[in-house]
């Protein structure tokens, strides 16, 4: 296995900043560093590029708050803009490549060009192959991100890193706090690349053709019921023996015609595929919300609260959803939006 050195001075090279910090601002301009930094760029580019050419940088402290999503609280820790979240950018222009490369296609989470509507394209497609797909099993992994073994993934990244420095500001980032931190820039890739040998395994020494993986969550489609039951307990000795990690016990295996995938935001049959429930749900109370309260809203507001369910809903099977919420009253909210604001109106396409 071919292993990387000569990457860090690419780090702390002042384009490589550049680019890391209009990459790291995007959606943030709004944000008092993110404004503190456009103002004097080349001071505070100069400062970056200092901490990493003489090796000066400290991992901040970590705001820590509580989020909750579908149902499950989290802890979220957010870092300073500047230096941390630029330096992370930086990190991550330079050693992306590298680490996607060894990746199997079929893992979805924070990657480029793959995403979740990938993933929903090549699950449909193979639910195609009926006869091969009759039974899925579904898994995840207990508190994936508080779990992961500072050890096991310095060791992980050193099959494919061997430039000392790199190696040192990657360590300063793992060993900032216990596990990986969930909201950190680069956690998302230290997961992808903690569960990749897990990947491979179960591609290539498993021999499952119909594999996919999103963040820690697991579907597994095959013919046989009791082959995926071994299966499952095979996984699970990798886990505890090699990553020191378990699965949670509400993993399933389960006929695909009688209840279908629930992955990705998708409830997944071999005819036809329909959002999520807790989706749709939202979808209705947001088109209602819009008809209430439409003239308190920005034109923005009622725009992406349409289209973003677009999104959604046009790799899905919706017709009868969206036809009925997006009625009359909706349509001509958005008529008047767009002629007020002289703005294109995304719904003369349609939604199929």
């Amino acid at each position: 296995m071919k292993r990387y050195g000569n990457l860090y001075p690419k780090m702390w090279n002042l384009d490589n900043i550049k680019l890391a910090h209009k990459n790291a601002r995007k959606g943030k301009m709004h944000y008092k560093e993110v404004q503190m930094v456009n103002g004097n760029e080349e001071y505070y580019f100069l400062q970056i590029q200092d901490m990493l050419k003489n090796k000066t940088f400290k991992n901040s402290k970590y705001e820590i708050f509580l989020k909750r999503d579908s149902g499950k609280e989290r802890q979220i820790y957010k870092l300073p803009y500047y230096p941390d979240r630029i330096i992370h950018h930086c990190i991550m222009q330079i050693l992306e490549p590298i680490w996607v490369s060894t990746l199997i296609p079929n893992t979805y989470s924070s990657l480029k060009s793959r995403g979740i509507h990938k993933g929903v394209k090549c699950i449909k497609k193979s639910l195609k192959d009926r006869g091969n797909t009759r039974y899925c099993l579904k898994m995840d992994v207990k508190k994936f991100y508080p779990s992961i073994d500072h050890n096991i993934l310095k060791s992980i990244i050193r099959l494919k890193i061997k430039d000392h420095d790199v190696l040192w500001i990657l360590d300063e980032v793992i060993d900032s706090t216990e596990g990986v931190p969930i909201g950190n820039y680069l956690s998302q890739y230290f997961g992808n690349l903690y569960l990749s040998g897990l990947d491979h395994w179960i591609k290539e020494k498993a021999g499952c053709k119909y594999y996919f993986r999103y963040c820690d969550d697991m579907v597994i489609l095959h013919s046989d019921k009791q082959h995926l039951s071994q299966l499952r307990r095979d996984i699970s000795n990798y886990l505890k023996s090699k990553l020191n990690m378990e699965l949670k016990q509400n993993w399933q295996i389960f006929p695909i015609s009688e209840r279908g995938i629930d992955f990705l935001g998708y409830r997944f049959y071999h005819s036809h595929t329909i959002l999520r429930k807790a989706i749709a749900s939202r979808f209705k109370q947001r088109m209602k919300q819009i008809k209430s309260k439409h003239q308190l809203l920005t034109p923005i507001n009622i725009l992406s609260g349409v289209m973003s369910y677009h999104g959604w809903m046009k790799y899905a099977d919706c017709h009868n959803l969206w036809d009925k919420y997006i009625d009359a009253a909706i349509i001509g909210i958005v008529n008047d939006t767009c002629s007020q604001n002289n703005l294109s109106n995304p719904l003369v396409r349609g939604m199929y």
